[in-house]
């Protein structure tokens, strides 16, 4: 059955990471949408939602697919717009209600004495180290091009929290990991009696392995209109 997908990027990164995966999709009669966000520094969590709520498409209910920090959005979308299922896919699981913070305080810590003047963090791959960050791109061409779609965020952005509205996760959900980096968030899908499944990659999976990601998505995506 044709869907509509839309393929949600962390505020980190750029529309780019998706492309991929994104064409996987289309070439299997698939709708796809890859909200982007502004090019300028958005601030807070509710610059981030009304970005995203303004890509959505206004006819039908479409399938989300949150990756990484992007999950933390699904809830508010849920509540905003008609939607049909959500896949989180490696993606920051968020409670039933109450708030969550955009990054846990380990990550805070770590980057705190990395804010420029400008009171903007550094661009999302020089967090790590360059070798895990070569780790997870299939070529180093792949690599250029995700790189160049990056965003720097504020670190005021790093230091809020998100709303959870409640009734959220009352929309059929799964969940899709890959390796065990979100291994707690699999868990906790599991435990819900959601559709899970966990890829063998890294963080940035649907980069190096489009093929096996879209049809794990539409795999999911097809037990989910079933519920």
């Amino acid at each position: 059955m044709r869907t509509t997908f839309v393929l949600l990027t962390s505020p980190f990164l750029g529309p780019s990471v998706w492309e991929p995966a994104a064409s996987v999709l289309v070439a299997r009669g698939h709708d796809v949408v890859v909200p982007s966000l502004p090019p300028l520094p958005l601030h807070s969590p509710d610059e981030v939602l009304c970005a995203l709520r303004d890509c959505l498409p206004e006819q039908g209910e479409p399938v989300l697919v949150p990756h990484s920090n992007a999950g933390l959005y699904v809830p508010a979308l849920v509540a905003a717009r008609p939607v049909r299922a959500a896949v989180f896919l490696d993606a920051v699981l968020p409670p039933a209600s109450g708030r969550i913070p955009v990054a846990p305080e380990r990550l805070r810590a770590t980057l705190r004495s990395r804010v420029g003047a400008d009171g903007l963090l550094p661009y999302w791959s020089e967090w790590w180290s360059d070798s895990d960050v070569a780790a997870l791109f299939p070529d180093p061409q792949t690599r250029r091009r995700v790189e160049a779609d990056q965003r720097r965020v504020p670190w005021d952005y790093l230091t809020a929290d998100v709303v959870v509205p409640p009734g959220w996760d009352s929309v059929p959900t799964g969940y899709v990991a890959f390796g065990t980096t979100y291994a707690d968030e699999l868990q906790r899908a599991a435990d819900r009696g959601w559709p899970v499944r966990c890829l063998d990659g890294r963080h940035l999976h649907m980069t190096c392995d489009p093929e096996v990601v879209a049809s794990t998505l539409i795999e999911v995506a097809t037990e989910l209109r079933r519920r």
